[in-house]
């Protein structure tokens, strides 16, 4: 290889993230090589057990814009103006999103966003894409990835190991996402903080299948959710009709995946807890003790970079667990403001800029996930929360300018989290001050009024 040839970027994943910012950096004229472990998908479908559709917001859209993807996404997306709630004895209930039917999320398919990444990405010239190739090691003393074809993966005739190919970097982006094998590199450094929690709960999923001729046998534009305090389901629509169904369950004790022992025990389980979902699900024991279980974790790291030579990209510098539906969203504006930061200074400032404006958000969306999940499975059934849910959606339609919610700012707009997190926290202390203000007013009005009868 030439030093002309070599690449200015090396990417370890092509996922959303990798495949993305491989789109932005050969717009940019960047020479990019792009090493991932699984098949391409462009010859061999996509990986199976990866099909959780994703829910693509707003911050998600405007990254596919820069790159020209996102009328093209967003023609394979159904829009989610709203959630169903269904109640252990069937009753449903919608709340909206947003102020009108303009605010919606989307659900995506995730196989099918990240084959029309790779595809755009490889209509640049200058990116080329080396699939069936392990990442196994990061040697950072000679800067060089150790990277192992991983010949089983689509032809089985195969089963001697290769040996690893050692190939020098100039700039080594780590996307490979929570479990990166580049990170791990980074973690043997003095002064590399790292930090994983996992939920007690964990997922499955599940398919309910289309009705005759592709027909929806729910509400097409809605994600649907079944709370059950302690664990519950949740279903997003695909454009074939089917929904794709996920169990977020507690791991271990009572009503949890360990608990599960036989068909019967699934069946009763879902009969006392889903049971308008029953019918739905024909495949239900089948897929449920063939799909795995997949654990929910969220990690943290800093410092993102290494000097000039290596900086780290959405799940591998921040995963979280998917109860907002913004960790390909927030993975995609990293791409976007690692782009920017690129193009207006040399490479180290750039990485640092880019964790400084990324960092404290990426905390935030953090935290925010967890406490969604707690609201999604406790508290969206509750009459008080739906008071509240209703009341602040009619402050957000009088004083659209003064008043949007913390969902809405998330979902609809691309105010960095922590500054959303916060305007949220002053505007429900504002409305708090408000309604006592006003109530103490009532209240001395009608003592007052009393006072002359």
């Amino acid at each position: 290889m030439s030093i002309s040839d070599a690449p200015q970027f090396t990417i370890v994943g092509s996922g959303l993230a990798g495949a993305l910012l491989a789109c932005y950096l050969g717009k940019a004229g960047k020479r990019v090589d792009l090493y991932e472990k699984r098949s391409d998908p462009r010859r061999h479908g996509a990986e199976s057990g990866r099909s959780i559709n994703l829910a693509l917001s707003v911050r998600g859209i405007k990254a596919l814009e820069e790159v020209g993807l996102a009328d093209r996404v967003l023609q394979n997306a159904i829009p989610m103006r709203g959630r169903i709630i269904h109640s252990p004895t069937g009753q449903q209930t919608f709340q909206r999103y947003g102020k009108d039917e303009s605010q919606a999320i989307n659900s995506v398919s995730r196989a099918g966003l990240n084959l029309i990444l790779i595809e755009a990405a490889a209509r640049y010239p200058n990116v080329r894409m080396y699939f069936e190739s392990r990442c196994t090691g990061v040697d950072l003393k000679d800067m060089a990835v150790e990277v192992v074809e991983e010949v089983g993966v689509c032809n089985q005739e195969a089963d001697t190991p290769r040996s690893p190919r050692h190939i020098q970097f100039e700039t080594l982006v780590g996307a490979d996402g929570a479990y990166s094998a580049v990170r791990a590199a980074l973690e043997k450094q003095e002064r590399f903080n790292f930090q994983q929690d996992y939920l007690s709960h964990g997922y499955k999923e599940l398919t309910i299948l289309p009705g005759q001729g592709g027909t929806f046998c729910m509400e097409k534009n809605a994600l649907h959710i079944w709370p059950r305090h302690s664990f519950m389901m949740i279903a997003l629509p695909n454009i074939d009709g089917s929904f794709t169904c996920t169990l977020f369950w507690a791991c271990e004790g009572p009503n949890s995946f360990a608990a599960i022992q036989s068909e019967a025990d699934l069946l009763r389980f879902f009969k006392e807890q889903f049971a308008d979902a029953m019918p739905l699900l024909p495949n239900l024991a089948e897929e449920y003790f063939h799909n795995p279980v997949g654990p929910l974790v969220t990690m943290r790291c800093s410092p993102w970079h290494f000097e000039d030579r290596i900086v780290l990209l959405g799940d591998a510098a921040h995963a979280v667990v998917p109860f907002l539906g913004q960790g390909m969203n927030a993975a995609f504006e990293d791409c976007t403001v690692l782009a920017r930061c690129l193009e207006k200074q040399q490479t180290e400032a750039a990485f640092q800029d880019y964790e400084r404006l990324r960092k404290e958000h990426a905390d935030a969306l953090a935290d925010m996930a967890i406490d969604n999940f707690l609201e999604m499975r406790d508290r969206v059934a509750s009459r008080w929360f739906l008071i509240r849910k209703k009341a602040s959606l009619l402050l957000y339609k009088l004083f659209p300018v003064w008043y949007v919610p913390l969902y809405n700012l998330i979902q609809f707009t691309t105010t960095p989290y922590a500054d959303a997190r916060g305007r949220a926290r002053k505007q429900d202390r504002m409305v708090w001050r408000v309604g006592i203000g006003v109530l103490l007013v009532l209240t001395g009005l009608f003592v007052w009024l009393s006072a002359f009868r």
